[in-house]
């Protein structure tokens, strides 16, 4: 299981749904989507894929950011 956080972001610029993913260094916005479903869906394929690649290269993942709720 992911546990890492994923920003969601109307774009006025693109016109579109920004995904981000603030844990990973430079991926402030890796993917996109026309609606906040698709920009969903395209952000958990992204961060799998990202995942993949640290994975592959050996490149240590970062430590998932926590936050606790009172």
């Amino acid at each position: 299981m992911l546990k890492y956080q994923m920003v969601i972001q109307w774009s006025e610029d693109d016109n579109c749904f920004l995904v981000g993913f603030p844990d990973f260094p430079g991926q402030e916005w890796r993917t996109h989507g026309g609606t906040y479903q698709e920009a969903a869906t395209n952000g958990i394929e992204a961060l799998e894929s990202l995942v993949i690649a640290y994975e592959a290269t050996g490149e240590p993942l970062p430590q998932p950011r926590t936050i606790y709720a009172a």
